[in-house]
């Protein structure tokens, strides 16, 4: 068998699709969602994907706000900063790109922001509520997960599903989303033992680890859908980079039913559910009265 591609791009583009529409609906209304994004530094890869965001929050309709800093703006400076833009009414996201420069507390600069601007999904109060059911932003990337294995299979409720990678911006929360789906899931980690067998029992296989082609293809069950999180650069035969994923993509071809490519697949539904987290923080600051939030199809 050939597994089928799930194609992030396309189902990336109906979701922005639907963020314009919201968008120009909330306009009619006289409100205009806004995105603050902070960039610290001048690494290339962030400048890049700080780009692209912005790029495709204009296109959606949104307004956006680029803070660009130094690598030697303080912790102090940073917080500042996110305190203001948490008292904009103008602003209904905020985004801090990471990572952030060595010296930074990353982790008090996000605890400062807003949970209701929180369009990461990053901060305690949304991890809880995530974990207990509630309404919550959910972190970007394992969303638009969901959003691509929802395109492969309808039928979640008693699959099993192994996440690989326990991180706190996508395993973790990609394991509250498939339980509230129903599925049996188990979270696999670097001390986790017997890998290989683990993965082969996965009808759902999500790889968040970071490391290149880490998850061999016999390592696949037959006809599971796997999802891969992994952007990692290696060297071509050519010796110029190429972006592979944390799965051996070219083998896991001839075991799964269905599979993400890298790039094309997971990458974009990351910024497309940015936007609608975007979209959705400006909806609920009227407590209902602009319509209902952008749901999953």
């Amino acid at each position: 068998m050939t597994a089928t591609l799930i194609d992030g791009r396309a189902v990336a583009e109906r979701l922005r699709e639907r963020v314009a529409a919201r968008t120009a609906e909330l306009a009619r209304h006289g409100v205009i969602p806004g995105l603050a994004v902070v960039l610290v530094g001048d690494d290339p890869a962030s400048q890049v994907y700080v780009g692209s965001k912005t790029k495709q929050a204009a296109a959606a309709g949104l307004k956006h706000f680029d803070h660009r800093l130094p690598a030697t703006a303080s912790t102090s400076e940073l917080i500042a900063l996110v305190e203001q833009l948490n008292a904009r009414s103008d602003v209904h996201g905020i985004l801090v790109q990471l990572p952030l420069p060595a010296g930074v507390d990353s982790a008090a600069v996000l605890a400062v922001i807003d949970p209701a601007k929180d369009v990461d999904g990053f901060h305690a109060v949304n991890a809880g509520r995530l974990a207990l059911g509630q309404d919550a932003t959910v972190p970007c990337t394992p969303l638009g997960c969901l959003i691509l294995i929802r395109e492969a299979t309808r039928e979640l409720a008693g699959k099993r599903a192994v996440v690989v990678g326990r991180s706190n911006i996508v395993g973790k929360p990609m394991a509250q989303l498939l339980l509230q789906n129903d599925c049996t899931v188990t979270i696999a980690h670097s001390r986790t033992r017997d890998l290989p067998q683990l993965c082969r029992e996965a009808e759902i296989l999500v790889a968040a680890i970071g490391r290149p082609k880490a998850i061999a293809g016999d390592w696949i069950r037959t006809g599971a859908i796997v999802i891969d999180v992994g952007i990692n650069r290696v060297a071509g035969p050519d010796g110029k980079n190429k972006l592979v994923g944390d799965v051996d993509f070219d083998a896991a071809l001839s075991h799964a039913g269905a599979i993400t490519p890298v790039p094309g697949g997971v990458g974009p539904m990351t910024i497309a559910c940015l936007l609608m987290n975007t979209v959705n923080a400006a909806i609920r600051t009227r407590a209902g009265a602009l319509g209902p939030l952008i749901g999953l199809k």
